[in-house]
This record gives C-alpha cells, sequence and structure tokens, in this order.
C-alpha cells in the first residue's frame, strides 16, 4: 500500500505485491460469478454522469461503504458487493486530497476492468481485476 503523508490517505498500488495470493485466488473466483452485472453498473454509473470513476466494495462482512447491489449468495458469490463512486472515497477521507490525481492515473480502462476495494480481515485496498472476455 502507499501511504502518504496523510495518515487519512489511503491508496493502493494496482494490484499491489501486498495482496497474497490467496486473496486473490478468493476475490477472483468469487469475482466470475458477478462480473457481469458489475460491467453494466459500471457502464451505468458512468452513462448517466454519477462518476467517471466507479468502485465496487467488496467485503464478506457488513462495510459501509457505497450501496448494496449485490448480495452474498445471491448469484452463488461469497462476498457481498457494493456500487460506490471516487468521491464517496474521497468525501470519507480513504483517499485524501493530494491522492487524487495519483488514483485517477492509475485507474485502468473501466470498460475492461473491475476496480475493487477489497476489504478482507487486516487488508483493504484497490485492486483492477479484468473483466471476463464474452
Amino acid at each position: 500500500m502507499i501511504h502518504h503523508s496523510n495518515e487519512n490517505t489511503l491508496l493502493d498500488d494496482a494490484n499491489s505485491p501486498d495482496i497474497n495470493r490467496k486473496l486473490m485466488s478468493q476475490v477472483s473466483t468469487d469475482f466470475v460469478k458477478v462480473a457481469d452485472q458489475l460491467r453494466e453498473a459500471s457502464y451505468q454509473i458512468r452513462k448517466r454522469g454519477f462518476s467517471e470513476h466507479p468502485v465496487f466494495v467488496a467485503a464478506r462482512h457488513a462495510v459501509e461503504l457505497g450501496q448494496l447491489l449485490i448480495g452474498k449468495k445471491e448469484l452463488a458469490n461469497e462476498w457481498d458487493y457494493r456500487a460506490s463512486l471516487l468521491d464517496e472515497f474521497i468525501q470519507r477521507q480513504l483517499i485524501g486530497g493530494e491522492s487524487i490525481d495519483l488514483f485517477k492515473e492509475n485507474y485502468k480502462n473501466p470498460d475492461e476492468y473491475c476496480c475493487l476495494f477489497v476489504v478482507e480481515n487486516d487488508f483493504a485496498g484497490f485492486i483492477f481485476i479484468p473483466f471476463p472476455e464474452d
């Protein structure tokens, strides 16, 4: 994780090596089950002008961030997926003002990648996971 001088700043390197292989495997396996719905939600968020930077929160336990989009077990998935926006992360000071440009620079093409903010035990960070090819 990149920690800047502002202790309220949280920003991960895209797919940081801090994410262990087991966690990444669990996220990827579950993501495949919900990828189509997240891709459509990302498109709608951008098309309707809410944000050019949709973020989806993936967590196995209750997290008060974003709006619930897909609950656990809804599509045989093990994680809750919540729709959020870059603006919410800024408002909640999860991304500090000095990191906004850095976040936007590292944000991958939302037509090809899903921006997930994964919360699991002691890990909380951004990962970009490619949408499956049709």
